[in-house]
């Protein structure tokens, strides 16, 4: 998911707009995450990026991306830049101490 969103709207209040693009993004990880698997993955994770347009895009964990989006609600930003791509990794094992 690579995206742009929008937070203006004539007829939707700015608080409605970031709670849509809050769940909109977690909806899109659900998805990613019940997708099958690669052979020898353990898991789903996602490289993230957030920022006021692409070009300006920091990477971010997966985390602190609703984090992220209340910053920019706070600043009151018109829009920002999203992307979030699901990678398959492996568990790495503890070493035993």
């Amino acid at each position: 998911m690579k995206k742009n969103f929008v937070l203006s709207h004539p007829k939707k209040p700015y608080q409605r707009l970031i709670e849509e693009a809050k769940n909109e993004v977690k909806q899109y990880i659900k998805a990613e995450r019940n997708k099958v698997l690669p052979e020898g993955a353990d898991f789903w994770g996602f490289s993230c990026k957030f920022g006021q347009t692409a070009d300006k895009a920091r990477a971010i964990h997966e985390g602190d991306i609703n984090m992220n989006i209340s910053s920019a609600q706070s600043q009151h930003w018109k829009t920002f830049y999203l992307e979030v791509i699901p990678t398959p990794k492996t568990r790495t094992k503890r070493a035993d101490g």
